[in-house]
């Protein structure tokens, strides 16, 4: 692979002389374990900076964000942390972090909508790492079995009409929808908004933009499907749902790319963009993680920081990360000299890069549980029939005004 070299002096705005004594950064990485394309990043680190050691803690999901943020606000933050970007807006709301110090040389590599879900107040809050987007995965051996045609649902009424098919036909839930009190339920819900051309905030203002006709009209389409997906949705996330896929017990679901390694090589999938509502066009949530810099009593461990979250989101770095893990690509490698990216020619790629432009972000709010809980109440209101679609969203938009 050929990168074009992109000094860390270039990827920062300001350079800064570590201190001469060793110095430790307290590395909080999210996910449970340290990436190999990471490890790789960490070791050189520290090889080409002998007064700075790296301490890694890999910290399961659930409770990971919850203890960088407890020793922030103890006074005793970790260096880095590897988290997901919807904390940034109450880390920075109350002065925990600093701002990424990411160049316009940089700036200009990321693939479009990337930086607005780490951007809050003018100001980037971290530097992106993870990047993912979703589409509708279909087994078309079900849907075969069901008597129809396996081909792409390219707006609501036609993914409406095959998951009532294969329900009829088969008996099998024909679509998966997430309504646990998890945060994949707002963002499959997300992943259907945008696609009809809805917003959460006004990118601008932060105004409370979610009582809208497209809100609505999503809402409704829940509704719509609800005599066909699995049996009390409430209790299910998207991730259990592979379970049910890879069992013939599901006809389609929302995933991200990695879906595709996690479903039974036998079953003959489809992979397709997420369809369009009747106020829009093929859209998708924008999700990424970041590492996040907190702010230190020492300037020489933040300058260490600053110049390892650095490292590790440029470049050769990124490119291998993104590849090994089966991410979206987080940068347009193509601009960086990489001789043919993964991503380039691959029709299943073609899908999730696609889907980049026209998708909204994960809103960044101050109150990130609430948010998801917002979310959480208005979905589960309409399968639980317990309000209707007008009012949820009504209600759904006033308290996210009250908590955001």
């Amino acid at each position: 692979m050929k990168v074009k070299n992109i000094s860390i002096a270039a990827l920062m705005l300001c350079g800064s002389t570590l201190a001469a004594q060793a110095q430790e950064l307290h590395f909080i990485m999210c996910g449970g374990e340290v990436r190999p394309a990471d490890q790789v990043v960490i070791d050189k680190f520290q090889a080409d900076n002998p007064g700075l050691t790296v301490k890694m803690e890999a910290v399961p999901w659930g409770t990971c964000q919850d203890k960088s943020l407890t020793l922030a606000a103890a006074g005793t933050p970790p260096a880095v942390a590897y988290m997901g970007s919807r904390t940034l807006a109450q880390l920075a709301n109350n002065g925990l972090i600093v701002p990424a110090q990411i160049s316009p040389e940089m700036e200009a590599l990321y693939q479009p909508g990337v930086l607005k879900t780490v951007s809050s107040g003018g100001q980037y809050w971290a530097y992106p790492h993870a990047f993912s987007t979703k589409a509708l995965y279909i087994n078309c051996d079900l849907v075969t079995a069901a008597g129809a045609e396996c081909k792409a649902p390219v707006t609501w009424d036609d993914m409406k009409a095959l998951a009532a098919t294969i329900k009829e036909k088969t008996g099998q839930a024909g679509i998966g929808i997430a309504g646990k009190d998890f945060d994949n339920t707002m963002h499959m819900f997300l992943d259907f908004l945008y696609s009809n051309g809805g917003t959460v905030l006004n990118a601008d203002t932060g105004e409370v933009t979610l009582d809208s006709q497209q809100t609505r009209e999503t809402l409704q389409l829940y509704v719509d499907l609800l005599p066909y997906m699995e049996e009390g949705p409430t209790a299910w996330e998207r991730d259990q749902m592979k379970d049910l896929f890879n069992d013939g017990k599901l006809g389609m679901y929302v995933n991200g790319p990695w879906g595709k390694g996690q479903h039974k090589p036998e079953i003959n999938q489809l992979i397709v963009p997420v369809p369009h509502g009747p106020s829009g066009t093929h859209g998708t949530i924008l999700i990424t993680d970041s590492i996040v810099v907190f702010k230190q009593a020492d300037p020489a461990v933040e300058a260490g920081a600053q110049k390892l979250a650095a490292a590790l989101t440029s470049g050769e770095a990124q490119y291998d990360l993104d590849q090994s893990w089966g991410l979206t690509p987080i940068l347009q490698y193509e601009k960086m000299g990489v001789e043919k990216p993964f991503y380039v020619d691959d029709p299943f790629w073609k899908v999730f890069v696609d889907g980049i432009a026209t998708g909204g972000p994960e809103p960044l709010v101050t109150d990130f549980k609430s948010l998801q809980g917002v979310f959480t109440q208005m979905i589960q209101g309409v399968m639980l029939e317990e309000g209707t679609v007008d009012d949820l969203v009504t209600e759904a938009a006033q308290t996210l005004a009250e908590v955001k």
